[in-house]
C-alpha cells in the first residue's frame, strides 16, 4: 500500500502533455487524415515508451528507497546497542524496564537483561515525574554506581490494545568529574565571620587585672577550640573581636552543631557570676572579599540589635538567624544617649520640616515617643508634623487629647498631605518600629531623604537602612523609654507639656505592664524625668480602664485558652475581637500560675492576628518571626495572611522548632 502511494509521488506528470498532443494530433486529421494519423502513431510509440522507462525508473528509485530505509534501521539499531551513552528504555506509568543497552547493564552490574524489572529498584529515588511533566532534562543529578549523571529523555506514545500507554527513552550523560570540580568551587568558597563578646564591658567592670586575663583566656580557648577543624584563619583584631576566616564546606557541620560555641562562651563566669555572651555575624556569597566583610559586618551589627547571644549569617539576599533564646541583659549608656541627642537635635535644627511617623494600628507607646519628637522639635523652632492614623486605635484617646493642645493645632496630617509638604530638607523619624512595611506610609518613608529611627524592638531581616540616624537599643523597655532620655539632655522639665509627659509615661507602662517586666534602672530615671514634667500617674491609669464589655470579652477569651506543652497558653477564637482585647488577653494569662508564655488568635477578613507574651524565658519573637510576625522577647504579634485553623497549626509547629532549636 506505501509502495503504490509512494509510485504515485514518484510518477512525472506527463499526461497533460499527452493531452496536448491528442489535441493537436485531431486538429491536423482535419486538415489532413494522413498527418493526424502519423501523428497519432508517434504519439502512442511515445507513450509506450514512456510508461516503459517510467516503470523501470520506478522500480530503480523503490530499490534505492529500501537500500536506504534497510541501512538507517540497520545504523539505528547498532547505535542504540553500541551507543557510547547508558540508554534505557520503560514505561512511566509502571516503572517497568522494557530495554536498556550494554553500557547501562554495565553500570547497574547485571550482565544479561533488566526486563520486567523496576527502574526505581535498580536505581533508587529515580523518578520519572519529569518525562510526565513535558520536560526533556531530569532537574537533579541521578547518583548510580557512585558517578552521577544528568538524564536527558523523551517520551513516545503507543496504542496497545486499543490502550494509550507511553515509553519513555532515556540517555544518561556521566558529569562526575564536573560535579566533582563545582563541589570543589563551592565548597572552597571563603566564609568571613566577625565574632564579638557582646557584654566585654560589663564582663571586665570592677574585676583585678589577673581576673580578667583569666576571663579573656577561657573565652579565647573556646573561640580556638571551636575554630581548628575547619583549618581556618582565626585573628583577634580588638580586645573584644575576632576575626575568623574559612571554608564554605565547614559552614553546614557548624549549623549542623547550632554553632556550639554560643553555649560554650556561656560557660565561662568573671568572678561576679556573670556569664561571657558572644554573637556571631557571618558573611557569605559574595564576589569579593571587601564585600564578604561587609557582609559580617552587617551581620553582627544585627546580631548585637536583635540581642545579641546569636548568629546572623549573611548572603546577597538575606540574613538567617540562630540562636537568641538567651535573655536580654542591659547594655546601654549614658554616652550614646548623650551623642545620639546631640545628632538629633542637629538634625531638627537643620531640617525644614519635621514629620513623625509610627507604625500601623498605633499603641500609647508609640503615640507618646512621637509626641516627645514634638516636644524636641517646638524647642528647635522647626515646624514639626504628626503623621496620624485614620483608622480607629488603641491610642485614639490620647491623639484626641493631644489634638486639643494649642500647641497641637494643625500638626496632625495625613500621609498624603505630609508627601505634599515634604521637600529636600524634610527630616523624617520613624518611632518603635524598624520595618519599612510597618511604617503608616512607606511611600512617605522613600519620599524623605534623611530619616531618623528611634525604636527598641529586636531588628528583622527587613530593616530600614540607610538612616542619617538610628538610635536602635533593643535592651530599653519602650521606645518612649528611648525618647525620654533623649530629652533629658535636649529641654528642661518646663518645656515638656503635661499631656506629652502622660503620653511618654503611658508609653512605658504599657511595655513594662506597670513596671513588671523589661525595667532596667534607666526605666525608672526615664519615668522620674516625666514625673518632674508634670505626668500625673492617676491620669496614666485612667488611659488603661477598660468598659465591661471588653472586660467580659477577654474572659472569654482566657476560658477559651489551651495548654500546648509545658506553660505554653494557647487561645483560639474563631470570630473578630478588637486587638486590644486580644492583647490584654495574652497578657492577662501570664498571670496564670505555670504558664510563662501565652498566644491569642483571632480572624480578621482574609488574615489572621497574633498576639504573643512571655514571662522571658521563652523568646515569643523568635517564634512568631517564622510566621512573619515580629517584636520582642516577651511581646510580639503578627497581621499573617491565612485561615485560623492553618495559622493556628503553623503556630503551634513553630513553637515546637523554637524549643527544638533550643535544646
Amino acid at each position: 500500500m506505501r509502495k503504490k502511494k509512494l509510485s504515485r509521488l514518484l510518477e512525472p506528470g506527463f499526461q497533460l502533455y499527452f493531452v496536448c498532443l491528442v489535441l493537436f494530433a485531431i486538429a491536423s486529421a482535419f486538415l489532413s487524415p494522413w498527418l493526424g494519423g502519423a501523428e497519432g502513431v508517434v504519439i502512442i510509440l511515445l507513450y509506450v515508451y514512456f510508461r516503459r522507462s517510467n516503470a523501470q525508473r520506478q522500480k530503480e528509485i523503490l530499490k534505492y528507497i529500501d537500500n536506504i530505509t534497510c541501512n538507517i534501521d540497520v545504523a539505528t539499531k547498532d547505535t542504540m546497542i553500541n551507543a557510547p551513552l547508558p540508554m534505557v528504555i520503560f514505561r512511566p506509568e509502571s516503572d517497568e524496564v522494557i530495554w536498556s543497552n550494554d553500557r547501562f547493564l554495565q553500570l547497574t552490574g547485571e550482565r544479561e537483561h533488566l526486563f520486567d524489572t523496576k527502574l526505581s529498584s535498580v536505581v533508587p529515588g529515580f523518578s520519572s515525574r519529569w518525562l510526565m511533566e513535558g520536560k526533556t532534562e531530569c532537574p537533579m543529578e541521578v547518583e548510580l554506581a557512585d558517578r552521577r549523571f544528568l538524564v536527558f529523555g523523551h517520551l513516545v506514545r503507543t496504542d496497545e490494545k486499543g490502550a494509550h500507554s507511553f515509553l519513555a527513552t532515556t540517555y544518561w550523560v556521566d558529569v562526575s568529574d564536573y560535579s566533582a570540580v563545582r563541589e570543589e568551587f563551592y565548597g572552597s568558597r571563603p566564609v568571613c565571620a566577625i565574632l564579638t563578646v557582646d557584654n566585654y564591658e560589663e564582663l571586665m567592670k570592677g574585676i583585678s587585672d589577673n581576673e580578667k586575663s583569666s576571663v579573656v583566656n577561657a573565652i579565647d580557648e573556646h573561640i580556638s577550640a571551636w575554630c581548628k577543624p575547619t583549618g581556618g584563619l582565626l585573628c583577634k583584631y580588638d580586645r573584644d573581636r575576632y576575626l575568623f576566616l574559612f571554608e564554605e564546606r565547614f559552614l553546614a557541620p557548624l549549623r549542623e552543631g547550632k554553632f556550639a560555641v554560643l553555649e560554650a562562651v556561656r560557660g565561662v563566669l568573671n568572678p561576679k557570676g556573670m556569664p561571657a555572651t558572644l554573637s556571631i555575624g557571618i558573611g557569605r556569597d559574595a564576589d569579593t572579599f571587601q564585600e564578604l566583610f561587609q557582609y559580617a559586618a552587617l551581620s553582627v551589627e544585627m546580631a548585637l540589635s536583635r540581642g545579641g547571644d546569636q548568629v546572623v549569617i549573611k548572603n546577597k539576599f538575606n540574613f538567617e538567624f540562630f540562636g537568641g533564646h538567651a535573655k536580654e541583659l542591659e547594655r546601654r549608656t549614658k554616652v550614646k544617649s548623650r551623642v545620639m541627642s546631640s545628632a538629633l537635635g542637629e538634625l531638627i535644627a537643620d531640617a525644614s520640616h519635621v514629620f513623625v511617623m509610627g507604625h500601623k494600628f498605633p499603641d500609647f507607646d508609640c503615640i507618646g515617643a512621637a509626641a516627645g519628637v514634638c516636644a524636641i522639635a517646638r524647642k528647635k523652632g522647626t515646624p514639626v508634623y504628626f503623621i496620624k492614623d485614620p483608622n480607629p486605635n488603641p491610642a485614639s484617646d490620647m491623639v484626641a487629647r493631644l489634638s486639643a493642645l494649642p500647641e497641637y493645632k494643625d500638626v496632625f496630617l495625613s500621609p498624603q498631605d505630609a508627601m505634599i509638604k515634604a521637600d529636600s530638607r524634610s527630616l523624617l523619624v520613624v518611632v518603635d518600629t524598624n520595618r519599612p512595611e510597618q511604617t503608616l506610609s512607606e511611600d512617605l518613608l522613600l519620599s524623605c531623604n534623611k530619616v531618623a529611627v528611634i525604636d527598641h524592638h529586636r531588628r528583622a531581616a527587613t530593616y530600614i537602612a540607610d538612616a542619617a540616624l538610628n538610635f536602635h537599643e533593643p535592651y530599653a523597655s519602650s521606645a518612649s523609654e528611648l525618647v525620654t532620655e533623649l530629652l533629658q539632655y535636649l529641654l528642661e522639665p518646663a518645656d515638656l507639656l503635661r499631656t506629652e509627659a502622660e503620653a511618654l509615661l503611658s508609653g512605658i507602662v504599657l511595655d513594662t505592664k506597670q513596671f513588671t517586666m523589661r525595667t532596667g534602672s534607666r526605666t525608672f530615671e526615664a519615668a522620674s524625668f516625666l514625673r518632674r514634667a508634670g505626668a500625673d500617674t492617676g491620669d496614666v491609669r485612667k488611659l488603661f480602664q477598660n468598659d465591661l464589655e471588653g472586660t467580659i470579652a477577654r474572659y472569654d477569651i482566657i476560658r477559651n485558652a489551651r495548654l500546648y506543652r509545658d506553660g505554653i497558653a494557647v487561645a483560639v477564637v474563631d470570630h473578630t475581637v478588637g486587638r486590644v482585647t486580644a492583647a490584654q488577653a495574652a497578657d492577662e494569662l501570664l498571670n496564670i500560675s505555670g504558664i510563662d508564655a501565652s498566644f491569642v488568635l483571632f480572624p480578621d477578613g482574609d488574615r489572621v492576628i497574633i498576639s504573643g507574651r512571655s514571662m522571658g524565658d521563652t523568646n515569643v519573637q523568635l517564634i512568631l518571626e517564622k510566621l512573619g510576625g515580629g517584636g520582642n522577647a516577651s511581646a510580639a504579634g503578627g497581621q499573617i495572611p491565612g485561615e485560623i485553623d492553618d495559622m493556628t497549626r503553623k503556630l503551634l509547629t513553630a513553637i515546637d522548632q523554637y524549643f527544638e532549636e533550643e535544646v
